[in-house]
């Protein structure tokens, strides 16, 4: 492989790296953290998505996971309102 080949395949390789990286963070419009009760324990977690709604599940997903140890106790967990939430624009 010659020089001008292996600068072509970076530049290539480079530019579908940054469009993976645009085309994942251009979708993420709304972070929204929260934190909540389950069974005593607190929890507590933020996450990012393209509505609000989608951020507040994913948010209340990522922090029921380390206090739960089976899936009834996720959906559990997952059916209760938040303690708090805050949600803002990216």
């Amino acid at each position: 492989m010659n020089s001008r080949t292996r600068a072509i395949t970076l530049i290539a390789v480079l530019g579908f790296v940054a469009f993976l990286l645009w085309s994942t963070l251009s979708s993420q419009r709304v972070e929204c953290a929260v934190t909540i009760d389950f069974r005593g324990r607190p929890g507590n977690a933020t996450a990012s998505a393209a509505t609000e709604a989608n951020a507040l599940r994913e948010a209340q997903t990522a922090a029921c996971g380390p206090l739960t140890g089976s899936m009834d106790e996720r959906v559990a967990c997952a059916s209760q309102p938040p303690l708090t939430r805050h949600c803002r624009s990216l």
